[in-house]
């Protein structure tokens, strides 16, 4: 919780339905070196709508208004909100609660282009984006199946946000955001990422969460971010079934290790 030896910008999400609780959230946040209080309405998983938290907030504008002033007014750091464009294509009131957020002093805007129901399927839409941008004087930053540089100037240029926000698509590729900004920075493409350096990431990616966890619960979490990382260069998911059985961290690491000489060897 504590975020003051942190590089970068430091920004604390937090999601709840109790104007007070969440104000006092957002403080204790700020104490411990948060820079930002990211407001989370945008969150469709039924574990967080069912306490009437998330985007389950969307259908209730009141409620919206009370959690965003009493944060705002509670914390001396910018305070911003991620939403959907509704709860339903039925309900989609993306721009009430935009123009909601600006009066309540939100600093910027996330939108997620589905709506609750929507879940991640389907493809997400960007003209209820655009429509905001176009509403509220405050930064939009466009989110939703931004998976690659093309797709991220394209958004950038149909919607007029002010930035992007990328989720899934950094998963098992973290470099994703050198490749977007050097794009929109030179039009240029960065050449695939060479198999040595993704080793490198990958192999100090999951060190670190086996030091952050503890060996265990790091060697547990370490099997997703792998089976990431490996999606393109695994694809016959028989690796990294085997890599998910392994409960040992420093096997873990050997048997990555042996992948990659493998790889290697096979690819000359």
């Amino acid at each position: 919780m504590v975020h003051r030896d942190e590089l970068g910008v430091r920004s604390v999400q937090i999601a709840g339905n109790d104007p007070d609780e969440m104000a006092a959230a957002a403080q204790i946040n700020v104490e411990s070196g948060a820079q930002i209080i990211d407001i989370n309405m945008g969150c469709p998983a039924k574990k967080v709508n069912r306490k009437l938290a998330g985007s389950a907030l969307l259908r209730y504008p009141e409620i919206v208004k009370s959690i965003l002033e009493t944060v705002v007014n509670a914390v001396d750091v910018p305070v911003t909100l991620k939403i959907r464009t509704g709860w339903s294509p039925e309900e989609r009131n993306c721009i009430e609660i935009a123009q909601l957020a600006e009066d309540c002093g939100i600093q910027a805007l996330t939108i997620h282009g589905r709506t609750r129901a929507c879940l991640f399927n389907g493809e997400a839409e960007y003209d209820n984006i655009r429509a905001v941008k176009q509403t509220v004087s405050i930064p939009v930053i466009a989110n939703g199946d931004i998976t690659d540089p093309l797709k991220a100037r394209a958004v950038l240029d149909y919607t007029g946000a002010d930035a992007l926000m990328v989720g899934r698509a950094a998963q098992g590729r973290p470099w994703i955001f050198r490749e977007i900004q050097h794009y929109l920075d030179t039009g240029e493409i960065l050449p695939p990422m060479p198999m040595a350096e993704v080793k490198s990431i990958m192999l100090g990616h999951v060190r670190e969460l086996h030091d952050f966890y503890g060996q265990g619960k790091g060697a547990r979490i370490a099997r997703k971010h792998v089976s990431w990382y490996l999606q393109e260069h695994a694809p016959d998911d028989q690796f990294r079934r085997s890599f998910n059985a392994i409960e040992d961290a420093s096997e873990q690491l050997e048997v990555l290790e042996a992948f990659f000489e493998n790889f290697c060897v096979n690819k000359r």
